[in-house]
C-alpha cells in the first residue's frame, strides 16, 4: 500500500497530490493506492490513517507512505509505529509550535472548507511526535532550503541519520516534485 498523505489546509488536488496520482496510476497500476482528504482535526486525522494502514496490515501488504509537511510529521509517526517506508517532502519538524498563529476560522481553498482550529488541536498534533528516529533506514527525506513556511534546518537535524536530498532555493511546495518520482519509488519500492 501506499499512503500519500497531504499536508495542512491541503488536499489530495494539489499539485503533489495529483503528480503523485498520476505517476502511481501510470507505472503501479495494481498499487493499493490511498490519498484521503484528512479531517481538518489532528485527532481525527491520525485515527483515519492507522485504520489505512492497519487494514493493509491485516492483508499483508508493504507498507509505504509519502508525506508532505505536516503529511510528512503524520508519515514519521506512521512509519515509525507501523513499519514501512516513508518518503517526506518539506516535512514539519514540530507542528504543534507554530499552531497558535492558525488559532481560529481557517479556510481550506482545495476544498472550499471553513473549519476551526481550537487550542487542544496543538496537543493532539503533539501527540504524534517522533523526537528521535530510530528507523533511519525507512527515511528518504526531501528538502529544499527555500521553503518559506518551514525551516528546512529543523528537519536536517532531526533526519540527518536518514538519507536526505536537499536542494538550494525552492519552496515550501518543493519545485520539481515530478522529476523526483521516480527516485521516490525506487526508495519506497525497492
Amino acid at each position: 500500500m501506499l499512503l500519500y498523505i497531504h499536508g495542512f489546509n491541503s488536499s489530495p488536488l494539489s499539485d503533489k497530490g495529483r503528480v503523485t496520482a498520476q505517476f502511481v496510476a501510470e507505472h503501479y497500476p495494481d498499487l493499493n493506492f490511498h490519498q484521503p482528504q484528512l479531517p481538518s482535526t489532528p485527532k481525527e486525522a491520525m485515527e483515519l490513517l492507522s485504520a489505512l494502514v492497519e487494514t493493509a496490515l491485516d492483508n499483508g501488504e508493504a507498507l509505504t507512505y509519502i508525506g508532505s509537511s505536516l503529511g510528512g510529521y503524520f508519515a514519521s509517526y506512521l512509519a515509525e509505529k507501523y513499519g514501512g517506508r516513508a518518503v517526506l517532502v518539506n516535512p514539519a519538524v514540530t507542528p504543534f509550535e507554530l499552531f497558535d498563529e492558525f488559532m481560529g476560522q481557517q479556510y481550506n481553498p482545495h476544498i472550499d472548507e471553513y473549519y476551526q482550529v481550537l487550542p487542544e488541536h496543538k496537543d493532539q498534533v503533539a501527540a504524534f511526535n517522533t523526537q528521535v528516529i530510530l528507523n533511519p533506514d525507512r527515511f528518504l527525506v526531501l528538502l529544499q532550503s527555500g521553503d518559506e513556511v518551514l525551516d528546512y534546518r529543523q528537519a536536517v537535524q532531526k533526519y540527518h541519520c536518514c538519507q536526505l536530498l536537499i536542494q538550494s532555493g525552492g519552496n515550501h511546495s518543493f519545485v520539481g516534485y515530478d522529476k523526483q518520482m521516480h527516485s521516490i519509488c525506487q526508495f519506497l519500492f525497492s
